[in-house]
């Protein structure tokens, strides 16, 4: 494993830059998924592993398992994807994972945000996934920044040109990161992501602030499609309380200009027509999507709007492939797609590899070292 760097010439790509690969979790028994042979871990299971199938026809997937799951992870996840023995707490990769960028020469590095369980909040354990930010970039073969900022990857988006859309009630959060101001924020991220231009939101979406919420992660409300370009969630039911949130955002957006001083192109992407779910207002987002090479991977909810937000990001991402996952199930345990996955970008100047068949060879030496 690579040592610690304090250095901060690195500059995080955007997420349609070409990757190496995807990073995830298989998600273990907790409080959250239940117990093993429950039925609510094996559905867990089921809607993680068809997102990493779906990626892994694409570009090559490596998947973190607790070692007592090592098993049935190959079983779901079946050949081509790799997939490594680490303890586990949760299947939240994009938030306890590191975050890859360049550095100067166009090598791949990461950073190791401090992860403290969405806050401390009672509910959460993560003395096992505070490791993996610095495990997973040990695993990548790169080296690792270590921040003194506690921050989740879902918690922020760039564009790839030096502008960062935040959150006020996530970095500023007490819980994270107590007496912070927007400026020291700024100073820790823009010296991470090599950005230079903050867009700070002032919330994120309801039930985001529910008790197994993330108190407002920016990756479900409003995301970067291009330099200049925003995709914005969009509520129109007046029933639901998201819609004079999104009025709100929208308001901050349409003010804004970026790092190089252009004003915003907003695109909206309708909410689905579902509200509730039974259990309150949902916060079912298509936002919440993923970009691999030569894809974007989109929460599907049986819902009369999956086609018109397919629509809308097949012409936002033009030449990539559109592929619907059902995401309910992700959903119902606390996030989506963009929350369980996390992009490795290639080395400036080569190549990425392709889907799953090239990757074989890791998938040998990943069963190699599970049996070990």
């Amino acid at each position: 494993m690579h040592p610690a760097s304090t250095s901060t010439a690195s500059a995080m790509p955007a997420e349609w830059a070409p990757h190496e690969r995807t990073w995830m979790a298989f998600p273990p028994s907790n409080d959250t998924f239940g117990d093993p042979g429950s039925g609510t871990l094996a559905r867990a299971r089921r809607a993680w592993s068809a997102v990493a199938r779906t990626i892994s026809r694409y570009e090559p997937v490596t998947v973190l398992a607790d070692p007592a799951d090592v098993a049935q992870a190959h079983e779901l996840l079946g050949d081509g994807i790799t997939v490594l023995p680490v303890p586990l707490d949760d299947a939240w990769l994009r938030d306890s994972g590191p975050t890859f960028v360049h550095a100067a020469d166009g090598s791949v590095a990461a950073v190791d945000w401090i992860f403290n369980g969405w806050g401390a909040q009672d509910w959460a354990a993560w003395d096992k996934d505070q490791h993996l930010g610095r495990f997973t970039a040990g695993r990548a073969g790169v080296p690792v920044h270590a921040s003194t900022l506690v921050n989740e990857g879902g918690g922020f988006h760039t564009d790839g040109e030096g502008t960062v859309l935040l959150t006020e009630t996530v970095q500023l959060d007490p819980g994270r990161n107590p007496g912070a101001t927007r400026e020291s924020v700024e100073a820790e991220i823009h010296a991470r992501l090599g950005t230079s231009k903050a867009i700070w939101l002032p919330r994120g979406l309801t039930r985001d602030y529910d008790e197994f919420g993330t108190r407002g992660h920016v990756d479900i409300v409003a995301c970067f499609a291009s330099p200049g370009t925003v995709l914005l969630h969009r509520q129109d039911d007046s029933r639901h309380p998201d819609r004079d949130v999104m009025q709100e955002i929208r308001a901050v957006l349409e003010a804004a200009t970026d790092a190089r001083g252009r004003t915003l192109e907003l695109i909206d992407v309708p909410a689905p027509t579902v509200i509730d779910a039974g259990d309150g207002f949902v916060d079912y987002s298509y936002i919440n999507h993923y970009v691999a090479n030569n894809v974007v991977v989109l929460c599907a909810f049986e819902d009369a709007n999956d086609a018109a937000a397919a629509d809308i990001l097949g012409r936002a991402y033009p030449g990539r492939t559109i592929e619907l996952v059902d995401a309910r199930d992700i959903f119902e345990f606390g996030g989506g797609i963009h929350c369980i996955t996390q992009q490795q970008p290639a080395p400036l100047g080569s190549m990425p590899k392709a889907g799953a068949a090239a990757d074989a060879s890791a998938a040998k030496a990943s069963a190699a070292e599970a049996g070990a």
